[in-house]
């Protein structure tokens, strides 16, 4: 099974291909099998998506799961704690403000 997967370009969110659309759910995913490198072009063309890429994977009864652990982690969703993030211009931080 191959997925066609990128970022959305306003938000830079993971977005994976519906045959319809784009959706940031993995579980939303199909299988574009050979003709992946079409969409891609097309969607890429078009600016609809940004570096998109095919990623292969594994069908179960929930939905595709990518092969891949980096592609596993991409479609859990973000991996930070905003909340956990430094400041740029905080001085307690170790910032510096030129």
């Amino acid at each position: 099974m191959r997925l066609l997967t990128g970022n959305d370009l306003p938000t830079g969110d993971v977005v994976w291909w519906t045959g319809t659309g784009w959706s940031r759910h993995v579980e939303d995913a199909v299988d574009v099998g050979t003709e992946g490198e079409g969409i891609l072009r097309a969607e890429e063309g078009a600016r609809r998506v940004n570096v998109p890429y095919l990623i292969d994977a594994i069908p179960t009864p929930d939905g595709p799961r990518p092969a891949h652990i980096k592609d596993r982690i991409r479609a859990l969703g973000p991996t930070v704690r905003p909340d956990l993030t430094l400041k740029p211009a905080d001085p307690s931080a170790g910032s510096w403000v030129i």
